[in-house]
Protein backbone atom coordinates (compact mmCIF):
# COMPACT_ATOMS: atom_id res chain seq x y z
CA UNK A 1 0.00 0.00 0.00
CA UNK A 2 1.43 3.34 -1.01
CA UNK A 3 1.65 6.32 1.27
CA UNK A 4 -0.06 9.59 0.41
CA UNK A 5 3.37 11.15 -0.22
CA UNK A 6 4.37 8.49 -2.75
CA UNK A 7 0.95 8.80 -4.43
CA UNK A 8 1.52 12.55 -4.83
CA UNK A 9 4.99 11.96 -6.19
CA UNK A 10 3.67 9.37 -8.62
CA UNK A 11 0.91 11.77 -9.74
CA UNK A 12 3.46 14.51 -10.31
CA UNK A 13 5.80 12.12 -12.09
CA UNK A 14 3.18 10.70 -14.44
CA UNK A 15 1.99 14.17 -15.43
CA UNK A 16 -1.71 13.72 -14.69
CA UNK A 17 -1.77 17.05 -12.95
CA UNK A 18 -3.92 15.94 -10.02
CA UNK A 19 -3.18 14.76 -6.56
CA UNK A 20 -3.72 11.00 -6.42
CA UNK A 21 -4.06 11.25 -2.65
CA UNK A 22 -6.94 13.71 -3.00
CA UNK A 23 -8.66 11.54 -5.59
CA UNK A 24 -8.32 8.53 -3.31
CA UNK A 25 -9.70 10.59 -0.42
CA UNK A 26 -12.77 11.60 -2.47
CA UNK A 27 -13.36 7.99 -3.49
CA UNK A 28 -13.02 6.87 0.13
CA UNK A 29 -15.51 9.56 1.19
CA UNK A 30 -18.01 8.38 -1.42
CA UNK A 31 -17.54 4.77 -0.32
CA UNK A 32 -18.02 5.78 3.31
CA UNK A 33 -21.19 7.69 2.43
CA UNK A 34 -22.48 4.70 0.46
CA UNK A 35 -21.73 2.36 3.36
CA UNK A 36 -23.65 4.66 5.71
CA UNK A 37 -26.63 4.68 3.31
CA UNK A 38 -26.59 0.88 3.08
CA UNK A 39 -26.40 0.60 6.87
CA UNK A 40 -29.38 2.98 7.21
CA UNK A 41 -31.39 0.96 4.68
CA UNK A 42 -30.57 -2.23 6.56
CA UNK A 43 -31.80 -0.69 9.79
CA UNK A 44 -34.97 0.55 8.04
CA UNK A 45 -35.66 -2.89 6.56
CA UNK A 46 -35.01 -4.54 9.92
CA UNK A 47 -37.89 -2.53 11.38
CA UNK A 48 -40.42 -3.76 8.79
CA UNK A 49 -42.29 -6.99 9.62
CA UNK A 50 -41.78 -9.88 7.18
CA UNK A 51 -45.52 -9.99 6.40
CA UNK A 52 -45.41 -6.39 5.21
CA UNK A 53 -42.35 -7.01 3.03
CA UNK A 54 -43.95 -10.10 1.48
CA UNK A 55 -47.17 -8.19 0.77
CA UNK A 56 -45.24 -5.28 -0.74
CA UNK A 57 -43.26 -7.55 -3.06
CA UNK A 58 -46.45 -9.37 -4.08
CA UNK A 59 -48.23 -6.10 -4.88
CA UNK A 60 -45.27 -4.95 -6.99
CA UNK A 61 -45.31 -8.24 -8.91
CA UNK A 62 -49.09 -7.94 -9.40
CA UNK A 63 -48.79 -4.38 -10.67
CA UNK A 64 -46.00 -5.26 -13.07
CA UNK A 65 -47.93 -8.29 -14.36
CA UNK A 66 -51.04 -6.16 -14.91
CA UNK A 67 -49.02 -3.67 -16.96
CA UNK A 68 -47.45 -6.48 -19.00
CA UNK A 69 -50.95 -7.88 -19.62
CA UNK A 70 -51.95 -4.52 -21.11
CA UNK A 71 -54.26 -3.71 -18.20
CA UNK A 72 -52.60 -0.43 -17.24
CA UNK A 73 -54.81 2.64 -17.05
CA UNK A 74 -52.70 4.28 -19.72
CA UNK A 75 -53.36 5.26 -23.33
CA UNK A 76 -50.24 3.27 -24.26
CA UNK A 77 -51.34 0.13 -22.38
CA UNK A 78 -51.47 -1.95 -25.55
CA UNK A 79 -47.89 -0.95 -26.42
CA UNK A 80 -46.73 -2.03 -22.95
CA UNK A 81 -48.23 -5.51 -23.34
CA UNK A 82 -45.71 -8.35 -23.22
CA UNK A 83 -47.26 -11.73 -22.42
CA UNK A 84 -43.91 -13.51 -22.10
CA UNK A 85 -42.91 -11.07 -19.35
CA UNK A 86 -46.38 -11.32 -17.78
CA UNK A 87 -46.04 -15.11 -17.63
CA UNK A 88 -42.75 -14.83 -15.73
CA UNK A 89 -44.16 -12.32 -13.28
CA UNK A 90 -47.34 -14.31 -12.64
CA UNK A 91 -45.39 -17.53 -12.14
CA UNK A 92 -43.04 -15.79 -9.69
CA UNK A 93 -46.01 -14.30 -7.86
CA UNK A 94 -47.67 -17.72 -7.61
CA UNK A 95 -44.50 -19.23 -6.14
CA UNK A 96 -44.18 -16.40 -3.62
CA UNK A 97 -47.81 -16.60 -2.50
CA UNK A 98 -47.78 -20.39 -2.28
CA UNK A 99 -44.57 -20.42 -0.25
CA UNK A 100 -45.52 -17.49 1.97
CA UNK A 101 -49.16 -18.40 2.68
CA UNK A 102 -48.42 -20.56 5.75
CA UNK A 103 -46.18 -17.83 7.14
CA UNK A 104 -48.43 -14.81 6.53
CA UNK A 105 -51.73 -16.48 7.42
CA UNK A 106 -55.03 -16.58 5.57
CA UNK A 107 -55.88 -12.96 6.38
CA UNK A 108 -53.00 -11.77 4.21
CA UNK A 109 -52.83 -14.69 1.77
CA UNK A 110 -56.50 -14.67 0.67
CA UNK A 111 -56.44 -11.25 -1.07
CA UNK A 112 -53.10 -12.10 -2.66
CA UNK A 113 -54.54 -15.36 -4.01
CA UNK A 114 -57.56 -13.47 -5.37
CA UNK A 115 -55.31 -11.00 -7.17
CA UNK A 116 -53.19 -13.83 -8.54
CA UNK A 117 -56.25 -15.67 -9.82
CA UNK A 118 -57.49 -12.50 -11.55
CA UNK A 119 -54.14 -12.11 -13.29
CA UNK A 120 -54.12 -15.77 -14.34
CA UNK A 121 -57.61 -15.41 -15.84
CA UNK A 122 -56.65 -12.16 -17.57
CA UNK A 123 -53.63 -13.92 -19.06
CA UNK A 124 -55.89 -16.63 -20.48
CA UNK A 125 -58.12 -13.97 -22.05
CA UNK A 126 -55.19 -12.06 -23.56
CA UNK A 127 -53.35 -15.09 -24.90
CA UNK A 128 -54.03 -15.96 -28.53
CA UNK A 129 -52.73 -19.51 -27.96
CA UNK A 130 -54.45 -21.01 -24.91
CA UNK A 131 -52.38 -23.00 -22.44
CA UNK A 132 -53.50 -26.51 -21.55
CA UNK A 133 -55.23 -26.74 -18.17
CA UNK A 134 -52.61 -26.65 -15.45
CA UNK A 135 -49.96 -25.27 -17.82
CA UNK A 136 -50.79 -21.56 -17.56
CA UNK A 137 -48.62 -19.08 -15.70
CA UNK A 138 -48.30 -20.03 -12.04
CA UNK A 139 -50.55 -23.07 -12.36
CA UNK A 140 -47.64 -25.30 -11.39
CA UNK A 141 -48.08 -23.76 -7.93
CA UNK A 142 -51.82 -23.07 -7.82
CA UNK A 143 -53.30 -25.84 -9.89
CA UNK A 144 -55.54 -25.20 -12.94
CA UNK A 145 -57.44 -21.91 -12.97
CA UNK A 146 -60.85 -21.71 -14.65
Amino acid sequence: MQSEQSNRAEGAENGHGHDVGQTHGAEHGAESSMAQAVNQQSRDIAEVPAVELINTVAVHLMSAAAVKLGLADDPQAEELKDLDEARKLITSLAGLITAAAPEVGSTHAAPLRDGLRSLQLAFREESSVPDAPGKGPGEKWTGPVN
